[in-house]
């Protein structure tokens, strides 16, 4: 028989069956930190990198772009463009002859060589000058007219280097205040034809006999005189584009274009200007070109032109005649004033 204790059997208030045996639970193997593609950097390395070289490619583009933009604005002249206005033109209708048209020089100046049998051979040049001055015209323009370069044409010297060698030269005197083109002494040789130039993108006067077209090399026309007897030079006429390099104004290469020609002169010549004068879409200088022959002094009266013509290169036109052929001078005029572009 069995006692009863009283004790009062407890059931399980969690639910679970007191008769199986009890289950705890025990915690798994912890996670592996995540990992990347790339060995076994963790990604928060990988993000670090990531951003360390954005900003190293950040800094590097913006110095580049710095150095670029400052490179550039340190290069004088870029990004200029347009054109540059040609003055007005200062002589009378080309194709004339008479005082008129014809652009500065007074016979006075060439009696400083007892050359014009009219003339004094004791006026002195400063007397010579004194009676151009009164009779040329005052000129309001600047020394250095600017000469008319569209932009699609030749690009122009940036600075005045080479006229400044130029002037540096013995045989190049500086150049005078603007004075016109006096009618020289001598026969007019008209001819009724003009010339056309070309490679200079001119016409200009075809002269009449005695003068006649010779070969041109290295010019692009040439129009001489018959030889004279014992006379290392004769005259001429020959136009081409400018051979230096053309400059901002228009007098300045009117300037290396007069020194150029010393080329096709005596050896030791020496320019002596009597007339600077703007013309339509350029300027026009005459001067005495002084050499020796055997010891003799001798000299020639010559013009140069420098104009814009049709061509990518400022157009020249150079004439020269000597003492020994004086009685052409006057051609000279003609042939300046002949000027025209195509």
């Amino acid at each position: 028989m069995t006692r009863e204790t009283g004790a009062v059997p407890t059931r399980a208030t969690d639910g679970t069956d007191p008769s199986e045996p009890r289950r705890t639970s025990v915690p798994g193997p912890p996670r592996p930190p995540k990992r990347s593609r790339i060995g076994d950097l963790s990604m928060r390395v990988v993000y670090r990198m990531l951003a360390v070289a954005v900003v190293v490619v950040v800094t590097v583009v913006a110095v580049v772009a710095a150095l670029v933009l400052s490179g550039t604005s340190e290069r004088p002249g870029e990004g200029r463009s347009g054109q540059v206005a040609a003055p007005p033109a200062a002589t009378p209708s080309p194709g004339s002859s008479s005082p008129q048209a014809s652009p500065v020089a007074s016979p006075a100046v060439l009696a400083g060589e007892g050359t014009v049998a009219s003339a004094s051979p004791s006026a002195s040049p400063s007397a010579s000058s004194a009676a151009e001055t009164s009779t040329a015209s005052p000129s309001p323009s600047p020394s250095s007219s600017p000469m008319s370069s569209p932009t699609a044409l030749e690009e122009v010297a940036r600075d005045r280097s080479a006229v400044v060698a130029a002037l540096a030269d013995h045989r190049v005197p500086d150049l005078p205040r603007n004075k016109k083109l006096a009618r020289l002494p001598g026969k007019a040789h008209k001819g009724k034809r003009l010339l056309k130039d070309r490679r200079a993108g001119v016409w200009l006067a075809r002269l009449g006999k005695p003068w006649k077209i010779f070969g041109a090399a290295p010019f692009s026309t040439k129009q001489v005189l018959p030889k004279v007897k014992g006379a290392p030079v004769r005259a001429m006429l020959v136009s081409c584009p400018v051979p230096i390099q053309a400059q901002r104004h228009a007098k300045d290469t009117a300037l290396l274009a007069a020194r150029w020609t010393l080329n096709h002169h005596p050896k030791g010549s020496r320019i002596s200007w009597f007339a600077s004068q703007p013309i339509k879409k350029g300027w026009l200088l005459a001067y005495k070109v002084k050499y020796k022959v055997k010891g003799k002094a001798r000299f020639s009266v010559a013009a140069v032109v420098v104009t814009r013509g049709s061509g990518p290169r400022p157009a020249m036109v150079f004439v020269t005649v000597p003492d020994t052929q004086r009685a052409y001078w006057r051609d000279i005029n003609t042939a300046v004033s002949s000027i025209r572009p195509k």
